[in-house]
């Protein structure tokens, strides 16, 4: 059963910086790509950014120069190093690994973890 953990989350002050870890279980993970989204209240669940297995990267406008994703195939892992947090940032986290191929099937998820950033 793949499992996706993730950890890292918290309260953080605007202008502080949190790292977010996932570990994955049970795929092979260096074949995947991974993903992290995050859900606000009363919000749909949004990308935030991407990562394909030969680290090549992608990241959403409204965090780019702010939030970096990396991966670590060797602990099948992947980060999203969060700085310069606003309130607006304040969601769910939830990390992702993609499946078939495509983000349009539905990815395997981790169960999330909470990001508050206070003003």
């Amino acid at each position: 059963q793949v499992q996706l953990v993730e950890s890292g989350g918290g309260l953080v002050q605007a202008g502080g910086s949190l790292r977010l870890s996932c570990v994955a279980s049970s795929i092979i993970f260096g074949s995947h790509a991974m993903g992290w989204f995050r859900q606000a209240p009363g919000k749909e669940r949004d990308l935030v950014a991407t990562i394909e297995s030969d680290g090549s990267a992608h990241h959403v406008d409204s965090v780019k120069g702010r939030f970096t994703i990396s991966r670590d195939n060797a602990k099948s892992t992947v980060y999203l190093q969060m700085n310069n947090l606003k309130p607006g940032d304040t969601a769910v986290y939830y990390c992702a690994a993609r499946r078939f191929g495509s983000w349009n099937n539905e990815p395997y998820w981790g169960q999330g973890t909470q990001v508050t950033v206070s003003s």
